[in-house]
C-alpha cells in the first residue's frame, strides 16, 4: 500500500489525487485515464499568455484573435428557422469599453454564461453587417485564482475541464520526473531530442521569455506544437508504431501462408465473368496480389483507390483464386449494409463459377447463425461475408485462406488479426474507400504492402461539386423535383439523427416534414443505423427499384450502398463533415452514365477557414488530393482526424506537421531490429504510448 507522504509515481492511481475519489477515478477511466501518467500525457491544446490582455479601448482589428477579461451581459438566445440554426449573442465590457459576442449554432453556451461575474473570452474579431467588430464563436474559461501567467488550457475529459482539470495535472507534474526515458543517450543526442522529463515538463509549464515581444513568438510555435518538447513526444510514438509495424513484419515472415495458384484466373476467364474489361491499374493489383499468393509468407497487402476505380472487383478475383485453389475465404465488412452490398457484388461474379455467398450477420436469426457457423467449421460452406460477428470466438475455420477486410479504417489491428487468427497463417487483403496520402498509408499501414488504383473506369462523368448555403433551399428543392421527374434518384444525407443540444446540426428527423412539404406526390424514405436491419434493407430496395425516389438518411450510405441511377448527393450541414468524408459520400453518385452533381449545403455563419475547406471538394474530384489537402488543413493539434486513416490513433504526433519523422523513425526501428534490440524498444516505448504488437492478434 502506499504512503500518504510517498511521491507521486507515474503507475499510481488517480485516487491518490487530491479531489479524486473513486467516482471521479472511474469517471476519468471511461475517459481512457486511469493513472498519474495518462493525467501527465493529457496534453495541451493550447496556451494562452494572461498578461497579455487586450483592452477594449486599444485599437481592434478584424481577422484579429483576442484574449478579453470581462464581464458579460445582455444575452438572448434567438432562434433563426429559415436558417434552422440558434444564435447565442451578448456584450463583454472590461470596464473600459464594450463589444458584441456572438455563438452561432451553440445554444447551450448561454447556460456557461449564466451566473458568471467574469470570465475570460478568446476568439477572432470580424466585421458585423452594417459596422462594427464582433467577437465570434469566442471560447470561454472562468477567471479562478490563477493570476495573470502563461496557462495551458486541456482538452476536457468528460466533466473534467479548465481550472479543475489544470489544478489535477498541476499534481500530477513532479511524477513527470519519474518516467524513464526510452531513448538511449546516444540515439537522442544525434537527433538532438530533449530528455523526455524535461520535454513534459516544458510542454505544461512552458518557461518562456520575459520579453513581451519574444514570448509572443515563442508562444506562438508552442500553440502550433511545433517546439523541440512536442517533437520528443510525437517522435517516440511515431518510432513505437514503426517499432510495432517492425515487430509484426518479422513474425509474418516466420509463417507460411497457403498455397494459392494465381494462375488459375487467367485472362480468359475473367472476361467470361466480368461484363466489363479490367484498367491497367486494376491488372497491376492483381498482379501484386499474385506474386503474393506465389510465395512463402502470408500476403498482407492494402488495396486503396479512389471512389468508383474498382477496388471490390480486384478483391473477388483474389477470392476466386483462393477458392479456385481449395481454400475458405472470409470478407468482413463493418456495417451490415456494406456487407450485404458486398455479398449482392460477389453473388453476381462468382455465382457463375458455381461458388455460393454465405453471411454471418449479428441480426441475423441464432439457428440460421449456428448453421454458418457448422458449414465453416466442416468445411462445406467455402465463402461467407459478414460483420464483426465472423472473428467471435464461436466461429472457426476448416480451412481459411484468405481474409478480405474493407473499410479498415472502421476496424483496429487486433480486430483485423483476430479473424485471421482463425487460419493457420491466411493471406490478408486489406481494403479502404477513403484514398490515403502515400507518405501516410506507410506509416498507418507499416505492416503491409501497398497496392494504388490511380485510375478509374472509362466513361466515368466527374460529378460536379456546389456549395450553397440555406437561403438557397427553395431552388434546391426545385432542382431535385426536375432530376426526380427525370427518373433519376437523390440523397440526402445529415450529420445526426435527431437534434442535439449539443451539436447544431441539421438533424435528419427535423427536416423529414419540411421535404415532404417541399416535394409533394415524391417517394420519400429515410435510413440510419437506429433501424432495424430488416427496415434498412426495405429502404435501399425501394431506393433501387425506384418506388422511393428521395432517401435521407446519415453516413449508414457513405459506402455500400450502389444505385447507378442516383444523380444527386445533398450533404445537410456539410461543415460538420471531414473532406474525405465529404468526397466518400459525393462517390454515392455518378456510378452510371448519366451526370450527377453533389451540393454541400452548409449552415449560416460559416467561419472562413471552413469555407475554405468546402471550396477544396468543390474543386477537386481527385480523393488523393483531397486526402492531401484534408490532412493539411486539419492544422496542428487537430489529432482526432488522424484516426480515420488505420490502427495508429496518434495523439502527440500531427502526420502534416511531422511528416519528416516518418523517415527518421522508419530508420531507427530497422536499426533496432538489425541490433535485436527492438522487442525492448517496443516495452520501453509502450509504457507511454498506445501501440497493438503481434501477428495474428497475440
Amino acid at each position: 500500500m502506499t504512503a500518504v507522504n510517498e511521491p507521486l509515481r507515474p503507475e499510481d492511481p488517480l485516487t491518490r489525487l487530491k479531489g479524486i475519489g473513486p467516482k471521479s477515478a472511474q469517471s476519468l477511466a471511461d475517459e481512457g485515464v486511469r493513472s498519474i501518467l495518462d493525467l501527465v500525457l493529457h496534453l495541451p491544446r493550447r496556451y494562452e499568455d494572461r498578461t497579455l490582455i487586450t483592452g477594449l479601448d486599444g485599437p481592434l482589428e478584424a481577422g484579429a484573435w483576442v484574449l478579453l477579461r470581462g464581464k458579460v451581459a445582455a444575452v438572448r438566445v434567438r432562434r433563426v428557422p429559415y436558417r434552422r440554426m440558434h444564435i447565442v449573442d451578448g456584450l463583454v465590457n472590461d470596464g473600459r469599453g464594450k463589444l458584441a459576442l456572438v455563438w452561432f449554432n451553440q445554444r447551450w453556451i448561454h447556460r456557461r454564461l449564466e451566473g458568471e461575474s467574469e470570465l475570460f473570452l478568446y476568439g477572432q474579431l470580424r466585421e458585423k453587417r452594417g459596422g462594427g467588430l464582433q467577437l465570434v464563436n469566442p471560447e470561454i474559461e472562468q477567471v479562478g485564482e490563477e493570476g495573470e501567467r502563461i496557462v495551458p488550457v486541456y482538452p476536457r475529459l468528460g466533466r473534467f475541464g479548465g481550472r479543475q482539470l489544470r489544478k489535477l495535472i498541476e499534481q500530477c507534474l513532479p511524477a513527470a520526473n519519474a518516467c524513464v526515458d526510452p531513448l538511449p543517450d546516444a540515439v537522442r543526442d544525434r537527433l538532438a531530442l530533449p530528455k523526455l522529463q524535461e520535454a513534459l515538463r516544458q510542454i505544461h509549464e512552458p518557461q518562456l521569455s520575459g520579453d513581451p515581444a519574444e514570448r509572443i513568438k515563442a508562444l506562438e510555435v508552442f500553440n502550433r506544437g511545433a517546439t523541440p518538447f512536442h517533437r520528443r513526444l510525437a517522435f517516440d510514438e511515431m518510432l513505437a508504431f514503426a517499432c510495432a509495424m517492425r515487430s509484426r513484419r518479422a513474425a509474418r515472415r516466420d509463417c507460411e501462408g497457403p498455397r494459392i495458384d494465381s494462375s488459375v484466373v487467367h485472362a480468359e476467364r475473367i472476361c467470361s465473368l466480368l461484363p466489363f474489361t479490367l484498367t491497367e491499374a486494376q491488372r497491376r493489383a492483381l498482379l501484386d496480389i499474385g506474386g503474393d499468393f506465389e510465395g512463402r509468407e502470408p500476403m498482407a497487402r492494402l488495396l486503396q483507390g479512389d471512389v468508383g476505380s474498382g477496388k471490390t472487383v480486384v478483391a473477388i478475383m483474389a477470392m476466386l483464386m483462393a477458392l479456385d485453389s481449395g481454400h475458405q475465404v472470409a470478407l468482413m465488412a463493418p456495417t451490415e449494409v456494406l456487407a450485404e452490398q458486398h455479398a449482392r457484388s460477389v453473388t453476381d461474379l462468382l455465382s457463375a463459377a458455381g461458388y455460393t455467398v454465405h453471411r454471418l450477420l449479428g441480426s441475423l436469426p441464432a439457428g440460421e447463425q449456428r448453421e454458418v457457423r457448422q458449414g465453416l467449421e466442416d468445411g462445406t460452406i467455402r465463402l461467407v461475408i459478414g460483420t464483426h460477428a465472423l472473428f467471435q470466438e464461436s466461429v472457426a475455420f476448416a480451412d481459411l485462406g484468405l481474409v478480405v477486410v474493407d473499410e479498415q479504417h472502421r476496424f483496429g489491428v487486433a480486430q483485423r488479426q483476430a479473424l485471421a487468427a482463425k487460419g493457420r497463417a491466411p493471406h490478408l487483403l486489406v481494403m479502404t474507400a477513403t484514398p490515403i496520402p502515400r507518405s501516410l498509408a506507410l506509416t498507418v499501414y507499416g505492416d503491409l504492402d501497398l497496392s494504388i488504383i490511380d485510375e478509374l473506369p472509362p466513361g466515368r462523368r466527374p460529378v460536379e461539386t456546389h456549395l450553397r448555403f440555406q437561403d438557397s433551399r427553395p431552388k434546391i428543392f426545385e432542382f431535385v423535383r426536375r432530376e426526380v421527374e427525370a427518373g433519376n434518384r437523390v440523397f440526402i444525407v445529415y450529420p445526426v439523427i435527431d437534434p442535439s443540444e449539443e451539436i447544431e446540426a441539421a438533424a435528419l428527423t427535423e427536416n423529414e416534414e419540411e421535404i415532404r412539404r417541399a416535394l409533394p406526390g415524391v417517394g420519400i424514405d429515410v435510413l440510419h443505423g437506429r433501424l432495424d436491419r430488416s427496415r434498412q434493407e426495405e429502404a435501399i430496395a425501394a431506393f433501387r427499384d425506384g418506388s422511393v425516389q428521395v432517401l435521407l438518411a446519415t453516413t449508414v450510405v457513405e459506402v455500400g450502398i450502389d444505385v447507378p441511377e442516383a444523380s444527386v448527393m445533398i450533404i445537410e450541414s456539410a461543415q460538420r463533415f471531414g473532406l474525405s468524408q465529404l468526397h466518400q459520400l459525393r462517390g454515392r453518385v455518378g456510378r452510371g452514365d448519366r451526370q450527377a452533381w453533389c451540393i454541400l449545403l452548409a449552415d449560416d455563419g460559416l467561419g472562413e477557414e471552413a469555407r475554405r475547406r468546402l471550396e477544396v471538394v468543390c474543386a477537386s474530384n481527385d480523393g488523393f488530393e483531397i486526402a492531401e489537402a484534408d490532412l493539411e488543413m486539419r492544422g496542428p493539434g487537430e489529432m482526432t482526424g488522424t484516426r480515420q486513416w488505420g490502427p495508429a490513433g496518434f495523439r502527440f504526433a500531427d502526420l502534416f506537421r511531422d511528416r519528416q519523422l516518418i523517415d527518421v523513425t522508419r530508420r531507427e526501428a530497422a536499426e533496432y531490429e538489425r541490433g535485436g534490440e527492438l522487442a525492448r524498444m517496443i516495452e520501453g516505448l509502450g509504457v507511454y504510448h498506445r501501440i497493438e504488437v503481434g501477428w495474428r492478434g497475440d
